[in-house]
Order: C-alpha cells, then structure tokens, then sequence
C-alpha cells in the first residue's frame, strides 16, 4: 500500500511524478461515496455527535488530533450561494498581507489537488502524493480491529488539514462541504470567525425541506464565543440564525453593503463577475478584517448581548482593495475569448444561483453583442445533477433566447480516458444520460417545442454517438463531442492534434449551419460545477498543469 509513497522519494522527473500522482488519485477514488453510503449518511443525520464523533476517530487513526486544528487559525465558512467565492476573497486578501494561506474548498474543476490550496495554488503533485500516502498508510494500518475508510471527502478533509499542519500555515481558509451541523469539517473546536453567505434550498434531502431546516444546520458552525457573519438574509432564516446564535452564545453580525464602506476612491473593484458577487466581498471583508484584528489584537473584537446587529462599515485598507480586484476563482462567472467563440463559464446549479448567473450572462453578453462584426449565435450547454430541479434552471435560462440548447452528460471524453481526477463512480452512465435527456424534453417544453417520444439514443461501443432531433436540441455523449459541434473548428485548442474528434452524422453538422455563419460564438456553460470543471479541461490547457 505505501508502494506509492516509497516510489515517490526516487521519482526521477516530471512523467513520474504524474504517474505517482494519479496512482495515489485512482486509490483516493476508491473511496468515493456510493448509494449505500450516501443512504447511511441520512439516516444517522439526526444523531450529528455521532457523525462527528466518527470523524474524530478518524483524524486520531491519521495521526491528528482536533486540538492541533486550533493551531490553524481557521476562517470556517458555509452558505448555499456564494460560500466559495467568499473563501476566495478572504484568502486573497490575507493573503496579500504577507500571510502563508490554506485554503480547502470543494468540488474540484479539473484536478483533485485544486480543493487544497497552499498560498492560492492548488498543492503540488509531488507533495499532494507525499501527503496522499502518508495519511493513507496511516489509516489502512489502524482498520485491522473492525476499522473502516473514511470516505472521500471525509479524507480528503483529513489530508487538507495533515497539509496545512505540516506546511505551517498562518491561518486555514475551510468551506463546508453540506450544510454546517452535520459536515464533517465541523469537527473544528475554536475558529477564529466563521461567516454565512446567502442561503437558498439545495441538498434537501440532507439538509431539510424548508429553507429555515437548512438555515438551521449552517447555523450549526457558530462556536461559543466566535465571532460570526452572515450576509443579509430573508426574514425567516435570519430569525432562524439569530436563535442559533443566541442558543450558541455566538456573536452574530449583519454585513452591510458593499457601497456602505468608506472608499475614498469610488466603488470598489471585484476580480468576480456579477452583483451577487458583492455580498460575497462583503462577507470576505468583515471575515479578513475580524481575523486581523485577532491576529494583530489578542483580545478580539468586541461581544454584543442581543439581536443581530450591523457589523461595522470600516475604510478597508488599500491591501484589502486590492485583494477583492485580484481575486480570482475559476468556474463562477468566468470568460474565456478563444478567436470568435467566447465561453461563459458559471457553475450555478440551484435557482437562485441560475438567476445571478442568467444577469450576469445578459449584461456581459450584450456588451460583447454590440461591438460584435455581425451576427452573434447564442449557445447553451447544459446539464444538472443529483436532487437539482433541472426543469426550473432552465425555465429560467429561456429568457436568454439561446439559437441551440445542447445537452451532455459531465464526461469529459466518449473514449477511455488516464485522467482519474473527474471519474465519477457513483452514478451510472446510463443514468447520466438519461438525465440528459429528460433535461433536453424540458427545454422544449419551455420553448413551447412540444415532446418528441420517438427520440432515441443511438448506441455504438456502448456510448451513444449523438441524438438527433428535428428541432434546435441536441444531446452529446461527452463534453468534447458537444464542444465539437458548438465550435465547428473555430476553436483552435478544441481542434488540435491531441484532440480526438467525434464523428456525427452529416444531418447533425448540417444543423450547425447558423453557427458557421456567425460573426461570433456565446457559449454559456451552467447547471454543474463538474460540467464547467469538464469544459475546462478541454479550453484551458493551463487548468491541466
């Protein structure tokens, strides 16, 4: 089992340490989560010390114990909407103070290593399979007396918080995975501050039916005597939030608007697009600035009795300006300009998420609209997954007016593939693209297109080639036969040698015709972190390295 690790120390260049690196990778997938699991996790959610209880049992098998997470000086962070960027602000901003950062989020894009960040960078390889082994091997030892393996999360929070302790950072930027109460990064006694960005229904079936059920359990991060924020929030959850608090004995505070803070040089800058992304960077300076004042005075910020009041609208330093203008987190509102085709990469995948993405994709791509040499072909790519109400995300999405709607599941090629990082083991690729196609029958019957009951995959080598309907639908076997089609060869880096194209039908091409006649190509790409994280692997060579 540390046959890994060893062969590492001797790993005589750049080749073997990929090797070893996707070798520690396809072991890490071994513990993915499947139905059984996912069934098991339900039911013991109304016991949470019991959750939290086996996961201390597993950070003490890994060699950890949860009093060296106090040594971490976490920012702990949850939400429905908004909860990674916020992260990303934060990190950003201490960062530029000089601080050696942590930084662990969830999902990956691209690669694994991308959840466990060392000053902004996602973990090398070389070190990401030094930790690997090490905190494997150490719990593959100690499950000879009835023990089990944590499962993938679960572990990869372990190794998150192995790598932050052996690299000594200054302080741990930590997203919650689902929820708060339940969630196994809340095995974290004494965060330095803990922040709530904005709250909406996902998860249901987890985290409760009701939008105060899930307030409720992302209150479950507040600590005794640590000060938390949270965004605005509707008037039930925040009712909800303010008892937890109360209950807790948790300072909890109101973060004001963006353009409440006292800049003396005109609105601030965001590095992220969109308006929504302003509560996010407000949450991120009450959360920076809160840890700085601990950092920089032992005895905190001041404790209130009641209530939830407004947090202080203070002058954000220079340092903090230019932290939220630099930000960057890839995969929320995101462009790409490749020649004439330009991406618009959002990873929303609940309604509310849907509705700051479907404006800010309107604003953007109008402004682009405008100065564009001719006619501009609008294009989705789309697909959802789990428990997402798909039908509503793309109700939504009609008000877009998209020329083609085009479906796929989130598998980034048809053929075999070595890149273990986005294998997903746990839903069928019958199920997937079953998925695909229910979510290709709503989409027409919001665009008042009518079902077609005749539509049927074309199955070849055990993967469907393409579907072909009469109408401005397609469904694609994998990202890259639907980038294929979307591109139409005006995509260079799609184009390459390196590139396997998908042969499809000569009816299907003849399809793409208006998209061949167009000045240019808007791709919007939503509904699945996992689907932009596939879109970029394929457009950004840089995301692979």
């Amino acid at each position: 089992m540390l046959k890994g690790y060893v062969s590492m120390q001797v790993c005589c260049g750049p080749q073997c340490c990929t090797l070893f690196t996707q070798d520690a990778i396809c072991t890490l997938n071994t513990l993915q989560t499947n139905a059984s699991a996912l069934e098991q996790v339900r039911r013991e959610r109304g016991n949470p010390q019991l959750q939290l209880q086996a996961m201390k049992g597993f950070l003490e098998r890994a060699g950890l114990t949860v009093e060296e997470l106090d040594h971490l000086n976490i920012i702990h962070v949850t939400g429905t909407k908004g909860k990674g960027s916020t992260c990303a602000f934060t990190e950003h901003i201490l960062r530029s103070y000089g601080f050696r950062t942590g930084f662990y989020s969830s999902p990956h894009l691209v690669q694994v290593r991308e959840r466990i960040r060392i000053n902004g960078q996602p973990i090398r390889k070389e070190l990401f399979t030094k930790y690997f082994w090490q905190v494997y091997g150490r719990l593959d030892e100690t499950k000879a007396h009835g023990g089990t393996m944590p499962a993938y999360f679960r572990f990869l929070t372990i190794l998150a918080f192995h790598v932050f302790l052996q690299e000594k950072v200054d302080l741990a930027v930590i997203e919650v995975g689902i929820g708060g109460a339940y969630d196994c990064t809340n095995i974290i006694r004494r965060p330095w501050v803990c922040g709530i960005s904005s709250l909406g229904i996902d998860h249901t079936q987890i985290l409760g039916d009701t939008i105060e059920k899930i307030a409720w359990q992302k209150g479950g991060i507040f600590k005794t005597g640590v000060p938390a924020f949270t965004v605005k929030q509707p008037t039930s959850p925040m009712a909800v939030l303010e008892e937890r608090a109360k209950d807790i004995r948790c300072p909890l505070w109101v973060c004001p608007e963006l353009e409440e803070y006292q800049v003396g040089c005109g609105p601030l800058h965001l590095g992220l697009a969109g308006q929504h992304q302003r509560s996010n960077a407000s949450l991120a300076l009450q959360l920076s600035h809160a840890w700085l004042q601990r950092r920089c005075l032992p005895g905190g910020i001041s404790q209130h009795v009641t209530g939830v009041p407004p947090a202080a609208c203070f002058k954000p330093s220079p340092i903090m300006i230019k932290g939220l203008a630099d930000t960057e987190w890839p995969g929320r509102t995101q462009m790409l300009r490749h020649g004439t085709v330009t991406y618009f990469l959002d990873g929303a995948h609940t309604t509310r998420s849907m509705q700051a993405c479907i404006q800010w994709f309107k604003d953007t791509a109008a402004q682009h609209e405008r100065n564009a040499a001719g006619p501009v072909a609008r294009v989705l790519l789309f697909n959802a997954t789990g428990e997402r109400d798909s039908a509503a995300m793309l109700k939504l999405l009609v008000s877009c007016h998209f020329d083609f709607a085009v479906f796929c599941p989130n598998i980034t090629e048809a053929i075999a593939s070595c890149n273990a990082d986005q294998q997903n083991f746990n839903v069928s690729v019958e199920n997937m693209l079953t998925r695909c196609l229910d979510n290709e029958r709503s989409w027409r019957l919001h665009n008042h297109m009518g079902d077609n009951p005749s539509t049927q995959l074309l199955i070849q080598d055990s993967l469907p080639l393409v579907l072909e309907n009469k109408s401005d639908t397609l469904v694609f076997p994998c990202i890259l036969s639907a980038l294929q089609w979307i591109t139409q060869g005006r995509d260079a880096v799609l184009a390459g040698p390196v590139k396997t194209v998908i042969p499809v039908k000569p009816s299907v091409t003849a399809k793409a015709a208006p998209i061949r006649e167009a000045a240019a190509i808007h791709v919007l790409v939503t509904g699945s972190l996992h689907l932009v994280g596939g879109v970029l692997k394929h457009i950004d060579p840089s995301s692979n390295k």
